[in-house]
């Protein structure tokens, strides 16, 4: 039997789940290009293996729809999908060995002869030299790429990956990142990927969907997400901010003013989500630098004087905590570059950043 497999972008239209009447997936609506890699990004609980799991037909939706191309395909069954799946577990079957578990697949759906199939996918996940071997003599990260073979190999549209890395140490979990998106390349299959790691997201995915209480937060690629959040909770999730609450009092000169605890300070325009009103001034700790005094702010940067009260050591930086006059505690990354002089914890010091480098979102309710 010919499988009918439909092209075209990956579509979840006001797809909602609920558990009883608490809402996992709530009217849920995104689209997935052909072709990308897209990551699903959330904390546990937030709904996005709910998601992964209604796209693959192993859990019905309450309502909405999931669309491949122009396919309505919400109510077929998993194996009538042209979509496939690659848990954390990997779940190979230990009695067979690498070639058998990859060629399976393509035995159950009656497709003869196998073998120059299979062996040209192990090529691609770079395992050709391990045919005969069992899935206990392989390491984890082998185990993993056994099983993106299985899945590949049976030429699905859209390939699910539910946190495929969780159970890899740091090193090879980093080198398995950089292994998928070369293999998302070479293949060109739209590989949807759930995680709640912010660096896997970050570094694989062509676009970034942030997921909080069933919703999507943000979605863009991850340099716009992260220069750019819409909210706090992003800002904060997809790595860390300084966020100073305060006023805004509307745009002069292309900046928007902000007062915040009897200072003030300003924002370019195009960087604010909102221009009057309750805000939060967000600033990376990257972004910010630390001088002793404020006779060494750069002119046209804005600053915060307070008293260092942690410093830690991380190889490529140092992490300051700066506690400002307000009680609030500020972070700072400061490169490790030798260029620097380190500043004692209990000294005073000054951070200051570019308003370039600040942005501005509306207050968190």
């Amino acid at each position: 039997m010919v499988r009918e497999t439909p092209g075209g972008d990956l579509r979840l239209v006001d797809l909602t789940k609920r558990f009883g009447v608490v809402p996992a997936v709530d009217g849920l609506g995104l689209t997935v290009r052909e072709g990308s890699f897209f990551a699903l990004l959330g904390a546990s609980g937030c709904g996005k293996t709910t998601t992964l799991r209604m796209v693959a037909g192993l859990e019905a939706p309450t309502s909405g729809r999931v669309l491949l191309g122009d396919r309505d395909i919400t109510g077929l069954r998993p194996y009538r999908r042209p979509v496939n799946t690659v848990f954390q577990s990997y779940a190979l079957f230990p009695h067979l060995t690498v070639f058998e578990n990859v060629a399976f697949g393509l035995r159950r759906r009656g497709i003869r002869p196998v073998h120059d199939e299979v062996t040209r996918m192990l090529s691609l996940v770079q395992l050709d030299a391990y045919l005969d071997r069992r899935p206990a003599q392989l390491s984890g990260g082998q185990q993993q790429r056994v099983a993106l073979a299985r899945a590949l190999v049976n030429r699905p549209q859209v390939l699910l990956l539910d946190e495929p890395l969780g159970a890899l140490d740091l090193t090879l979990r980093r080198r398995m990142q950089v292994e998928l998106k070369r293999i998302q390349t070479e293949v060109g299959v739209t590989f949807v990927h759930v995680t709640h790691d912010q660096e896997e997201a970050m570094s694989m995915a062509d676009t970034v969907a942030v997921m909080n209480a069933g919703r999507i937060e943000q979605q863009g690629s991850p340099a716009d997400i992260y220069e750019f959040p819409a909210t706090a909770f992003v800002a904060n999730f997809l790595g860390q901010s300084n966020l100073l609450d305060g006023e805004a009092t509307g745009v002069s000169g292309g900046d928007v003013a902000v007062t915040a605890h009897g200072a003030r300070f300003s924002v370019p325009a195009g960087r604010c989500r909102a221009e009057h009103g309750p805000v939060q001034l967000g600033v990376r700790p990257e972004k910010l630098r630390l001088v002793g005094s404020a006779d060494q702010v750069p002119v046209g940067h804005q600053h915060v004087t307070g008293v260092v009260t942690d410093a830690s050591y991380l190889g490529v930086s140092t992490q300051y905590l700066l506690r400002t006059g307000w009680g609030a505690e500020l972070s700072v990354f400061a490169a490790n570059s030798g260029a620097a002089t380190p500043m004692p914890v209990g000294s005073t010091a000054v951070a200051h950043w570019d308003p370039r480098h600040a942005f501005l979102l509306r207050a968190s309710s």
